[in-house]
């Protein structure tokens, strides 16, 4: 679904452009996936730039054509420095340092500060060694430096939104659209789960930035860069109520033409019904939240806090006020059945969200949960780790079984969401889901999914 959705801005890279304008270089951002680019533009690319240093940034699913990435960048100038960062290397690095020699400094955690600082020791002639939060090869040894501790105040942080190719980035299912994005807070904090490691990354921290100067960041891109649609990319941006309405209010009171798309948990939706049509009114137009539970035979494994209740009275609240509704549901612990997937599917058919995604439980190697499923994991390519295909194979299924299951359950989902989005009385969500619909359908990704699917079932009866 985010694929099929639009073209996404690399946030983090805009803010680590400016992190190394602010050291004294000229920055640039390739963004090759969005230009749909492969290995020889990306060869073409880094041989024109002619760069002192490449950076990119890695999660599991990733990291392997982050570390080709890198390689490709050495082989073309073998002096060219090589930085990593993201979630995968800042727990991996001694995996990641030890398996390439392409990757000469690791960012370990927020990355801002010490890329910066990185960059301007390396210039000066100075010693890595002395900088928090870094990883490299010394010798045969590997460094790691102490960690560095989280910046206390994200509003200063100098933004290269002049190096973004605006034209590339569009939100699908709202036409004439530019899409940008805007990070209100970060961390993620007081949401236990075995499998998610947002909160491990940030060691159960949050920061907000100051509302007056987000809306003052969406009104700049709006009349600079003729963004309109913005994702809020936090992972929790409603945790304090009051600052969150502050900055609803505020977009209100500018009365920008613009649209958000954000996520939350539905313990906020509750909490803020009575605001609920301020989101609205602010550009808030699609939320998702996280649902609790994997089945009830998994529930307890995963740990998630908010129940099958409370996310049923979250999405009908944000139904009432006209606002498109995504929610997620996990398939294929170890624990897994037909049985359990059935009741995933009645779940979601129960809950209702206009956009459901069913993702396949992912063993992060970083996360609490890896060695305790570790018997049951069947595939080890990185690559795979994309919440898309099986990694693990159930007690009581094949890994085909899980696949068929996963394409399944989004076939039957949205088949029998037709009828209902054809007949929303909303006219802004009508003409969005039966948008959303026809693109989603028509993926040449989904398709494959789904033919996977039914070629499966058939091949499953004929061997009967």
């Amino acid at each position: 679904m985010v694929e099929i959705a639009g073209r996404w801005i690399p946030l983090n890279f805009v803010y680590l452009a400016g992190a190394a304008r602010h050291a004294g270089l000229t920055a640039d951002i390739y963004d090759a996936m969005t230009k749909d680019h492969g290995y020889p533009e990306i060869e073409k690319r880094l041989r024109e730039s002619n760069a002192g240093y490449v950076a990119t940034t890695a999660v599991t699913s990733t990291i392997n054509d982050a570390i080709k990435t890198l390689d490709l960048a050495k082989k073309i100038n073998p002096g060219t420095v090589t930085i990593l960062g993201g979630v995968h290397p800042s727990f991996m690095y001694e995996e990641v340092l030890n398996s390439s020699n392409a990757v000469d400094y690791i960012v370990v955690g927020e990355g801002e500060i010490t890329c910066c600082e990185l960059l301007s020791v390396l210039e000066g002639g100075g010693d890595p060694a002395a900088i928090p939060g870094l990883a490299f090869r010394r010798g045969d040894a590997i460094v790691n430096t102490p960690k560095r501790p989280f910046m206390e105040i994200l509003d200063d942080l100098p933004a290269a939104w002049d190096l973004i190719d605006w034209q590339d980035y569009t939100y699908n299912f709202i036409p004439d659209s530019r899409l940008g994005a805007i990070s209100t807070s970060r961390g993620c904090r007081g949401h236990d789960s075995i499998f998610c490691t947002q909160q491990k990354f940030w060691e159960d921290s949050w920061r907000a930035r100051d509302p007056e100067k987000l809306a003052d960041e969406l009104e700049f891109l709006y009349t600079t860069y003729q963004v309109n649609v913005f994702l809020i990319s936090d992972e929790y941006p409603t945790r304090d109520r009051e600052r969150w309405e502050t900055f609803l209010d505020l977009l209100i009171s500018r009365g920008l033409p613009i649209y958000l798309l954000m996520e939350t948990r539905p313990r906020d939706i509750i909490r803020d019904r009575d605001i609920i049509r301020k989101y609205r009114k602010a550009g808030v137009v699609y939320i998702s939240i996280g649902i609790a539970t994997t089945g009830h035979d998994t529930l307890d494994m995963i740990g998630k806090d908010a129940g099958v209740d409370e996310a049923k009275q979250a999405l009908d609240i944000i139904h009432e006020a006209g606002i498109v509704t995504e929610a997620s549901f996990m398939l294929g612990s170890p624990d897994e059945t037909g049985a359990g997937v059935k009741r995933r599917l009645e779940l979601a058919r129960y809950l209702n969200p206009d956009n459901a995604n069913f993702f396949a439980v992912t063993p992060w190697p970083y996360a609490d949960m890896h060695d305790d499923v570790r018997q049951y994991i069947r595939e080890w390519d990185y690559s795979r780790y994309n919440l898309v295909d099986p990694v693990i194979e159930p007690k009581g299924m094949s890994m085909l079984q899980m696949e068929i299951a996963l394409a399944e359950c989004y076939r039957k989902f949205y088949m029998g969401k037709i009828i209902e989005v054809m007949t929303m009385k909303d006219d802004f969500k009508r003409r969005y889901m039966m948008r959303a619909t026809k693109l989603f359908m028509g993926s040449p990704f989904i398709l494959k999914k789904l033919g996977i699917g039914i070629l499966g079932k058939l091949g499953m009866s004929q061997n009967r």
